[in-house]
């Protein structure tokens, strides 16, 4: 088995990765799987935002949805933190005055398809369509693949003078959708053990992690706040001052 902490800074990292993946013989799944092999693959994707300051950066994928995304509001509001909305098209359609009251409390708004595809089972044409239909309602130039995946194809044409698009990912993971494997508990360690300046920490915008959200979510913002950190939203306009 190949050794990842041999890498040879010789060999260019994406071949190096191909011919991992290809020995393990499991196809992109590794690609999901491994982190470390994530970051180094996407290389041009943001995963954490460099800065010396006491910023953190929450997201909130899939929304927005009545029952939670107003909870969210409700508590960012309570600790004067920000946040970025990673939205889904078809649910701004549906939730508009919702989406609208993110942006008017001073968040910030990025696109997530409107269909919420998976990039690496979705063809590039019909992927940058649904991404296309989701700008027509999502005024922003972040954007964050759905399950984290897109072929190298598709972000290249995020790039393109068309969509002008920047791939927005994550270095921490709150694991809030995982409700069989990760406990409430497991949940806020996660982001609590893992947080440091610049980090950007993904949560779920979903009924579905309602449960998780109204125990961790207000624990996250006191503990950090008292520690002395602020939660800022990503600005388009602010990106390279920060990308490492």
């Amino acid at each position: 088995m190949l050794d990842i902490q041999r890498l040879t800074l010789k060999i260019p990292i994406i071949n190096y990765v191909r011919n991992y993946v290809r020995h393990l013989g499991i196809g992109k799944s590794i690609l999901h799987m491994n982190r470390w092999i994530r970051q180094k693959y996407y290389y041009e994707c943001i995963w954490h935002l460099k800065t010396k300051q006491k910023y953190l950066y929450l997201t909130f994928d899939d929304g927005p949805n009545p029952e939670s995304t107003l909870f969210i509001l409700h508590e960012l509001k309570k600790h004067n933190a920000k946040a970025t909305f990673f939205c889904i098209g078809r649910n701004v359609e549906s939730h508009y005055m919702i989406y609208k009251k993110i942006i008017e409390e001073g968040h910030s708004v990025g696109n997530h398809t409107y269909d919420h595809l998976d990039g690496l089972e979705t063809n590039t044409e019909t992927y940058m369509d649904n991404i296309s239909k989701a700008q027509s309602l999502i005024n922003s130039n972040l954007f964050r693949p759905p399950y984290g995946n897109i072929t190298k194809s598709q972000l290249r044409k995020l790039r393109t003078e068309k969509h002008n698009l920047t791939p927005i990912m994550w270095s921490v993971s709150s694991r809030d959708f995982d409700l069989k494997n990760v406990s409430v508990e497991e949940c806020y360690s996660l982001v609590t053990k893992q947080s440091t300046n610049g980090s950007i920490i993904l949560f779920h915008d979903l009924p579905l992690t309602m449960g998780r959200l109204r125990l961790v979510l207000p624990r996250i913002l006191n503990d950090f706040k008292q520690k002395g950190f602020q939660f800022k939203k990503i600005d388009y306009n602010k990106l390279s001052k920060y990308v490492p």
